[in-house]
C-alpha cells in the first residue's frame, strides 16, 4: 500500500455559537495508537483496511462498511491488522447529550462495538464527508444528532422515546419563519427548541415530518430560490454567495446544482444571454 500516515481534523459546530464537534479522516499503513481514552463517544466508520483495537479486555477487529462504537472513558488502542494491510476510517466525537436525544434510560450502552448496518454505515459516511469539506453549523446540528439517535435506537439497549410531537405543522412552521428571517445566521436548532419547551430531537422530527426535509435543507433550498434572483440582476457569484448565507461560492455552487441542475455561473449567463 504504501506509506501513509495521515490524520486530518475539522472542528464543526452544533449550531451557531453552539458547541464544538470534531471530526477525523484517518488513512494508516503502520501507526498504531497507544492505550487512550475520550471524553465523547468515538463512533467511526471503517472505509478501508482492517483494524484491530484492543478494547474491554478483548481484540475487536473493523473491515469496510463496519461502524465502531466506543464509550466514553473506555481504554483502547488501535492499529493495522497485519503487516500490509493498513486501514482507514472517519470518526466522530459525538458528547453524550447527542446520543441521549430521542432515547429513554441515560446513557445508551452498546454490547457489541462493532456493527453491521449498511444503512446507516452510507449515511454517516456521506454526512461526515460533507460535513468535513464545508462544516456548516445548522447543517451539522441537523443530521448528527438524527443519525446519532438512530445509532442509539437501532444497536444501544436504550429504548425509544415517544415520537408523537403535538402541533408538529405549527412547530414547523415557526422553525420555517425563523430561519427565513435570519437566513444569514440561523438560530441554532437547540436555541429553537428550548424557545418551544421541547428537545432538538422533537423539533427535527416534528419540521421532517411537516416539511418533508431536514431544516439544514429547506434553508438551503430558500437560499438558492434568493440567489437566483439576484444572479438575474447580474451580480456575480461570489458576491450572491455572501448575501443569501452560503459560506463561499463553492459552498453556493453545490446547493444550486442540486437544486436547479447548473452551476449559478452557467444560470447566470444563460439567464444574460437570452435578456440580450
Amino acid at each position: 500500500m504504501g506509506e501513509r500516515e495521515q490524520a486530518t481534523w475539522t472542528r464543526a459546530r452544533l449550531g451557531r455559537c453552539g458547541p464544538a464537534l470534531d471530526l477525523l479522516t484517518a488513512c494508516f499503513d503502520t501507526h498504531v495508537y497507544a492505550p487512550h481514552t475520550h471524553d465523547e463517544y468515538s463512533i467511526g466508520v471503517t472505509t478501508g483496511g482492517c483494524e484491530v483495537i484492543d478494547y474491554r479486555g478483548g481484540l475487536i477487529r473493523s473491515g469496510p462498511g463496519s461502524i465502531v462504537v466506543l464509550a466514553p472513558g473506555e481504554m483502547h488502542t488501535g492499529g493495522p491488522a497485519g503487516a500490509s494491510d493498513g486501514y482507514a476510517y472517519r470518526a466522530v466525537y459525538a458528547g453524550t447529550s447527542l446520543l441521549t436525544e430521542g432515547i429513554l434510560g441515560g446513557l445508551p450502552h452498546f454490547r457489541d462495538p462493532v456493527l453491521d448496518d449498511p444503512e446507516l454505515f452510507t449515511a454517516l459516511h456521506r454526512t461526515h464527508t460533507e460535513l468535513s469539506a464545508c462544516p456548516d453549523p445548522l447543517e451539522t446540528e441537523s443530521r448528527l444528532p438524527w443519525l446519532l439517535t438512530a445509532l442509539a435506537r437501532r444497536h444501544s439497549t436504550a429504548r425509544a422515546a415517544n415520537d408523537t410531537v403535538p402541533g408538529a405543522d405549527r412547530i414547523a412552521q415557526v422553525v420555517r419563519d425563523r430561519l427565513a428571517d435570519e437566513l444569514l445566521a440561523p438560530p441554532s436548532l437547540a436555541d429553537l427548541a428550548a424557545g418551544l419547551g421541547m428537545s432538538r430531537y422533537q423539533l427535527l422530527r416534528a419540521f421532517r415530518t411537516t416539511m418533508g426535509v431536514p431544516p439544514y435543507a429547506w434553508l438551503a433550498q430558500y437560499r438558492v430560490a434568493r440567489a437566483r434572483r439576484l444572479l438575474e440582476t447580474g451580480l456575480r457569484p461570489a458576491e450572491v454567495a455572501s448575501l443569501v448565507g452560503f459560506a463561499d461560492q463553492a459552498h453556493l455552487t453545490r446547493w444550486f446544482r442540486r437544486v436547479l441542475g447548473v452551476t449559478p455561473a452557467a444560470y447566470r449567463n444563460s439567464v444574460q444571454d437570452g435578456g440580450r
